[in-house]
């Protein structure tokens, strides 16, 4: 068995060619989708987080609309760009938003990708230390995150409060007990999967990472899992950790799937850089009738390491038929591999 949710980026553009045109439709058509895909019995609803663009940028209202109108489906990031965050009033808001979905979020943070603009996070209040880069930055802002979600008192009370307090030091409120280990991290090389590993995070892996071999993007990405699992191991921690992966994956059963996806260009793994000097490996797309879908699939070598797949919707081309993205796999290709 493998969950299956899907991971929207929210993209909206003022075009007659979107179905998404404002950013109140990214995020009420966010919504609409998530109830789709519970009703479909998919397993997550998955939203990406950028800054200063036309896509889903602040997640936790999204979250808590999500947590309230379903009752089921997971409801997550994938992921958070922690340089930009304040990681106290995160955990106030992070902690909302589980408590309103009954305990379903799952919430991806990252250090984040390149942004629209240059060192963005410096507009929101927030720079490197010295001798600290922004990546370092996260990864502390990450670890503060984590040690205030464990709902240890840390500050000390005004001995003449407005409203009486309980005994001893306070921690952030509201407190969702459990949620500190419904967080993941998306990792884009083999360190910070390790990182993420020792520290107790679930583990995200996406459809790009830094090339450390080249070899396959999905050899690199399973590896890359299974280095993560030995780490976890050695950490000693107690649970079993989640790993998930995305893509892009269409089933085409219509005329209009054969239309948007069927043209076949984008079967082999891309290479690009990062910030100009990394250089990336971008996984495959899939795209083909079920039956071969299912046997493209069956070579995945990291999507059989994952226990959770998200697939990556086009929004824009509307809620109903990223829908029928979702009901496709679901039907025709997660029963003939073993997921369903």
């Amino acid at each position: 068995m493998k969950k299956i949710g899907f991971l929207s980026f929210g993209h909206w553009t003022p075009s007659p060619q979107s179905q998404t045109r404002s950013a109140s439709d990214a995020l009420l058509q966010s919504i609409d989708l998530a109830v789709a895909a519970e009703e479909l019995g998919a397993d997550g609803a998955y939203f990406r987080v950028h800054h200063f663009a036309r896509q889903l940028g602040s997640p936790f209202p999204l979250l808590a609309a999500v947590g309230a109108k379903t009752k089921r489906i997971e409801t997550g990031t994938a992921v958070i760009d922690m340089r930009y965050e304040n990681p106290l009033y995160m955990a106030e808001d992070a902690g909302a938003a589980d408590l309103i979905s009954g305990g379903r979020l799952q919430l991806g943070i990252s250090r984040g990708s390149p942004e629209q603009v240059i060192d963005g996070f410096r507009y929101f209040g927030y720079a490197p230390p010295e001798g600290m880069t922004d990546a370092d930055m996260a990864r502390r802002h990450t670890e503060v995150f984590l040690e205030v979600l464990l709902g240890k008192g840390f500050a000390k009370p005004n001995p003449s409060p407005m409203f009486p307090n309980p005994p001893g030091l306070l921690r952030l409120e509201p407190f969702s007990e459990g949620l500190r280990e419904r967080i993941w991290w998306g990792a884009g090389t083999n360190a910070t999967a390790e990182w993420a590993a020792k520290l107790g995070m679930n583990l995200q892996s996406s459809t790009l990472k830094i090339d450390e071999s080249g070899k396959p993007f999905h050899v690199q990405q399973a590896e890359q899992i299974r280095i993560y699992r030995t780490a976890w191991q050695e950490a000693g921690h107690t649970r079993t950790p989640r790993v998930s992966v995305s893509r892009s994956i269409f089933a085409l059963t219509d005329d209009r799937d054969r239309m948007y996806f069927g043209r076949g260009n984008e079967e082999g793994d891309q290479v690009g850089f990062l910030g100009g000097n990394e250089r990336a490996i971008f996984g495959r797309s899939y795209a083909a009738e079920p039956d071969a879908l299912i046997e493209q699939l069956k070579q995945d070598e990291a999507i059989a390491e994952a226990d959770t797949l998200l697939l990556t919707v086009p929004n824009q081309l509307g809620v109903d038929y990223n829908a029928h993205v979702i009901e496709t796999i679901l039907k025709h290709v997660a029963p003939g591999l073993g997921w369903r």
